[in-house]
C-alpha cells in the first residue's frame, strides 16, 4: 500500500506476516498516567515499527532523511493497521 504523507514524500507500506504483526504489537510499552495514556520509549519504537512496516531497505539515511512528523506519521499508519487486521472476523 502506497502512503503519500502529509509533506509529499511517498513511501510503500508491507503487507505484515501475522509474524510481524505480533512482533510490532508485542514491542509497543504503555504507560498510563492517570486518564492519559502514553507510549514508552517512543522512538525506538517508531524505529522498529518504519525498519518492518515499510517496503524495501530500510538504512539509516533513509529514517535519518525523515522528520519527526514523517515518523509519527508512518508509525500511526502503520499501527492503526497492525491493530485493525482481523478484528472485523472475530473468532467465536
Amino acid at each position: 500500500m502506497k502512503l503519500k504523507l502529509e509533506s509529499g514524500k511517498e513511501v510503500e507500506l508491507k503487507k505484515l506476516s501475522v509474524d510481524e504483526r505480533d512482533e510490532l504489537m508485542d514491542s509497543v510499552d504503555y504507560d498510563m498516567d492517570g486518564k492519559d495514556v502514553k507510549i514508552k520509549m517512543m522512538h525506538s519504537t517508531m524505529t522498529k515499527f518504519i525498519r518492518i512496516g515499510v517496503k524495501g531497505e530500510v538504512t539509516d539515511d533513509f529514517l535519518l532523511g525523515l522528520t519527526f512528523s514523517e515518523k509519527t506519521e508512518i508509525f500511526t499508519k502503520i499501527q492503526n493497521e497492525c491493530m485493525n487486521l482481523g478484528e472485523d472476523k472475530a473468532s467465536k
